[in-house]
């Protein structure tokens, strides 16, 4: 007996009911559903008695792929109702797809993702027709609200839906299936053929997407020459770490104005329509808004109420509704409430997230509709390790109950209960929370204060983080490793990448983990934020033994591959005339800071690293604040050098300053203890002129702040001695009763107009 092919909408009430009527009708042998085959030997799992929503939640990790997916199951998901349906009815039910780690599924976070976007050009004639504003009104328009013409059956007792099966037809008439889609459609084919033989003269229903009906169809027609009598479910590849639970799911997620792109939107509406059909869901939605309104103190009145449930009424006979549909709803309820011209179209004219700037009184009619439900799993089922080893991790350092916890880093205790704080919170758990301790891993920051406090979605979240690892530690590891993969170039993810790594304890990262991040500082393009990297690199790596990081191979490892992309990204800096970046000249330092004191022991290659600099230092092409840096690093390191004659080639008035800043910042020691330095800045400054003293002022005045107030009252008393005044030049570096770059600006002035004045004969 051929079986009957049910196309479906995924969590469509109508098609819950359609397939709900067929299976009872039909008593097959077997239901067929499209899910995750792996899942077969665990379906009585998905039968236990949970509260939806709930979903399937599958895993999977190899050395260069992770990937979760979710199949999500609601009372009024078709493929839910076709479990218990074919339960009831005594057939054998089976899920016929591949696993979701299977290369045929990947990227794809939601089995049940729609397959409208394939085909968008039928559906906008559809609309069109229709005139209505996306598929989710056209389904309601067809399907949902006429509630007899979805559940028509034929005569024969196939319950197919003859409009459904004709709306899938049409649109997969019209559309071209993947590669994905074909390897997909001939595995679940394959399950087809295999239950009608088994089934004998007993009928088959299988339930899948809409889209796939019409080439099931033909596939199943085919001869099959398979020999095992059921297709054999895909294994995971060795090497490769893969599995699936249960998890609590909620009505947000599911949603599609939070962003799921699968089904239907506003899954509280919908859920009322299957338990109580169009006109009652209607009525209840309608006063659950007002009573959400109200209890956010926005005014909606018992008149506003009557109102919008008139508006509704009246829309729907417009559009040939039996009763009103959900757009019928929010339409009516937007007239009535929302008074103001609005900037953004209504968000149920479209699909996706709500836009930023959505009016307040439609934020919260889309809320009440998504609804508030969040699923609970059944006290029976499975949990992986993850779970349990953090119940078990929180009950050991007494944080189980929750609250404030102060964290003191400074102690074995404090430092471990830190590590296990830091490590649910990369993994996103939520209820533990952070809000004082170190910043940066080389701030002098010794305690931490930290929020721990039960939450509905934490046992979502741990279950979804157990497919990184089965405990705690094993689990942030991983996922601080996906992060790095996926951190590339961008100097700011991989800094935070590796601070966390240090807050969980996790140093000893593996080869993958230091690969990724060097290959992701070997395409850093910006030198400031390298720099400021390989700063708190090289200080975690020096001082912190608070954290467990210093002397960390893996630091180490990071710190060389940063200390080599710095010098290759400054020898490409261009611009003889671009103003001082103190970021490009703490890159500098930094480079040489990792040259003093790790270089030995990282192997770091000194000579070069000289080499590069003193090619800056001696080209012509790069920024003056860095040239001036390059020549003193080489200073700093004991080459071979001429300062003297070094400065006096700084450059003019406009580069000097600059020129200046980067020598301070690097080789600021050196220059306090030579006096012939000294002097001839001396002698550069006195011998400006006034005009060019001005230009020249601002960036003399950044360059010298390089110098703590005690150095520069050494080189003012430098000065002083020069010129055969006592003192120490403390005075020197009073603060003026006026700005000295307005006071230079004033004299320059004041200049000019005598100069002006003079020309005229007018000034005597």
């Amino acid at each position: 007996m051929p079986a009957t092919f049910i196309g479906v909408r995924h969590h469509s009430p109508a098609c819950a009911r359609l397939v709900t009527t067929a299976i009872a009708a039909l008593r097959p042998a077997h239901v067929l559903v499209e899910g995750p085959a792996d899942m077969n030997d665990r379906i009585d799992e998905l039968l236990l008695g949970h509260d939806l929503p709930i979903a399937v939640f599958s895993s999977y990790r190899d050395e260069e792929r992770h990937a979760g997916s979710w199949t999500p199951f609601c009372a009024y998901s078709p493929e839910w109702v076709a479990l218990h349906s074919a339960r009831d009815a005594g057939a054998e039910v089976r899920f016929i797809d591949l696993p979701a780690w299977h290369g045929a599924l990947a990227g794809r976070e939601n089995r049940y993702s729609d397959a409208e976007e394939r085909y968008a050009e039928a559906i906008d004639r559809l609309c069109e027709a229709f005139a209505v504003d996306n598929v989710d009104t056209l389904w309601d328009h067809l399907f949902e609200i006429d509630v007899d013409a979805a559940d028509s059956a034929h005569d024969d007792g196939n319950a197919g839906g003859e409009r459904l099966a004709a709306y899938f037809d049409l649109l997969r008439g019209e559309s071209e299936a993947g590669e994905s889609d074909r390897v997909r459609e001939q595995y679940m084919a394959r399950w087809v053929r295999a239950a009608v033989r088994d089934a004998g003269e007993r009928p088959v229903v299988v339930v899948t997407g809409g889209f796939h009906r019409p080439a099931l169809i033909r596939l199943a027609a085919q001869d099959g020459d398979e020999d095992a009598a059921w297709p054999e479910v895909p294994q995971v590849p060795a090497g490769a770490v893969g599995g699936s639970y249960l998890v609590p799911y909620s009505f947000r997620r599911l949603d599609a104005f939070d962003g799921y792109q699968s089904g239907m939107p506003s899954p509280e509406y919908y859920q009322r329509l299957w338990e109580s059909g169009p006109r009652r869901a209607a009525e209840g939605l309608v006063a659950a808004v007002v009573e959400r309104l109200r209890a956010r103190r926005q005014v909606a009145s018992t008149a506003d109420l009557i109102a919008a449930r008139a508006s509704a009424a009246g829309l729907a006979m417009v559009r040939g509704h039996r009763h009103p549909a959900r757009t019928d709803i929010l339409d009516g309820l937007a007239a009535v409430l929302v008074q103001e011209a609005l900037d953004e179209p209504l968000p149920w004219a479209g699909r996706g997230r709500l836009r930023p700037g959505t009016h307040p009184v439609v934020v919260e009619m889309v809320a009440a509709l998504s609804g508030e439900r969040v699923g609970r799993l059944h006290k029976a089922t499975p949990l992986p390790p993850l779970v349990h080893d953090a119940a078990a991790a929180l009950e050991r350092e007494g944080l189980a109950g929750g609250g404030p916890v102060g964290v003191a880093l400074t102690t074995a205790d404090g430092l471990r209960r830190s590590r296990l704080l830091h490590r649910l919170r990369v993994l996103g758990i939520p209820g533990i929370a952070r809000h004082r301790g170190p910043a940066t891993g080389i701030d002098p920051v010794l305690d931490e204060e930290w929020t721990v406090a039960e939450h509905e979605h934490r046992l979502p979240a741990l279950i979804e983080a157990g497919a990184y690892g089965a405990t705690v530690e094993q689990a942030a590891a991983a996922a601080i490793a996906e992060r790095a993969a996926a951190a590339g170039g961008n100097v700011g993810a991989l800094s935070g990448v590796l601070f966390d790594a240090a807050l969980c304890g996790t140093t000893g990262l593996p080869d993958r983990v230091l690969r990724d991040l060097r290959l992701g500082i070997a395409s850093a393009r910006e030198l400031g934020e390298l720099g400021r990297l390989l700063g708190v690199l090289l200080a975690l790596w020096r001082h912190d033994r608070l954290l467990g990081t210093a002397g960390s191979a893996a630091i180490g490892a990071v710190i060389g591959a940063s200390h080599d992309r710095v010098l290759w990204l400054a020898e490409g800096v261009r611009g003889a005339t671009a103003a001082a970046d103190p970021g490009r000249i703490d890159a500098i330092v930094a480079v040489r800071d990792t040259v003093v004191h790790a270089g030995a022991a990282l192997g770091l290659d000194r000579g070069a690293a000289l080499g590069a600099m003193g090619r800056i230092a001696a080209g012509s092409g790069a920024p003056p604040d860095l040239r001036g840096a390059a020549f003193g690093f080489g200073w700093a390191l004991g080459a071979r050098t001429d300062p003297v004659r070094a400065v006096r080639g700084a450059g003019g008035a406009e580069a000097l300053g600059d020129w200046l800043a980067g020598l301070f910042a690097v080789a600021r020691e050196e220059v306090l203890h030579d006096a012939g330095v000294l002097d001839l800045l001396d002698e550069l400054v006195r011998g400006l002129h006034d005009e060019d003293f001005l230009i020249a002022l601002p960036a003399l005045r950044q360059a010298f702040a390089y110098f703590p107030p005690r150095e520069r009252e050494t080189i003012a008393g430098h000065v002083l001695g020069r010129r055969g005044l006592p003192g120490s030049g403390r005075a020197l570096l009073r603060m003026p009763a006026a700005d000295p770059q307005l006071t230079a600006r004033a004299a320059a002035l004041e200049a000019r107009v005598d100069a002006a004045l003079s020309g005229q004969g007018l000034l005597r």
